[in-house]
């Protein structure tokens, strides 16, 4: 299948294709504390396109981090999922770009989201759904902020994915300081203590996150924690 390239499809569009996006509750920091991370996942690494969006053989993405979703509809305007017309009208009553994300109405959202805790358990029960089907090429991204942390629901995904063995899971901890409880050694340790490959990045550095994207993991889940600037008040 030949996809044809989106105009705005570059990471310099980005600024452009989310100042379009305006009003209240826009959830500013949230947002931009995730771009990066969904550049680098949506240009270079997930097996997703707005032709395969529902090809059971593609990647699934899953936006846990949902209460700001600018960054993620900019992102996939600028890929082509949705298109670039929709943004103007972000948070709208007759918009299909709504505050949290709808899988309903959003082309290529994979779960609606924006309630903390949620993301990862879905993600670890479509990876033990995958494995039991048999499907062993698709994978499974979940972004997550720091604070989801604060939610039990995310241990108690964390304590079975690595036990576990899901290989094909992945997720993204975007990190800018929120979490109210600290990890004794850092997030990655919280992970690793239960099994999971883990490594920790600037989620500034394009490089540095596509190396973390792409490293191998045989047997176990793998986390990626992508440190920001810290969320301002």
């Amino acid at each position: 299948m030949t996809i044809t390239e989106h105009p705005m499809d570059t990471y310099a569009a980005l600024p452009a294709l989310m100042s379009l996006m305006t009003g209240d509750e826009k959830h500013g920091p949230a947002a931009t504390s995730t771009l990066d991370v969904l550049w680098v996942l949506y240009d270079r690494v997930l097996r997703v396109t707005p032709g395969r969006f529902d090809d059971p053989a593609r990647d699934r993405f899953l936006l846990s981090k949902g209460h700001g979703p600018m960054a993620y509809y900019a992102v996939l305007a600028a890929k082509g999922f949705v298109p670039e017309k929709w943004l103007p009208g972000f948070g709208s009553y007759d918009s299909p770009l709504g505050h949290h994300p709808d899988r309903t109405l959003v082309p290529g959202a994979e779960i609606g989201s924006g309630s903390l805790g949620h993301g990862l358990p879905i993600a670890v029960g479509e990876a033990l759904g995958l494995r039991i089907q048999g499907l062993d090429e698709p994978r499974v991204w979940v972004l997550i902020g720091d604070a989801e942390l604060d939610e039990g629901s995310n241990h108690e995904a964390i304590a079975f994915a690595g036990p576990a063995g899901l290989e094909r899971l992945h997720t993204v901890v975007v990190d800018n300081s929120s979490a109210r409880h600290a990890r004794p050694g850092g997030i990655a340790a919280r992970f690793g203590a239960a099994g999971w490959s883990a490594v920790t990045v600037d989620g500034r550095d394009h490089e540095a996150l596509y190396a973390a994207f792409t490293a191998p993991h045989p047997g176990r889940p793998h986390v990626v924690v992508a440190r920001v600037e810290p969320k301002s008040a």
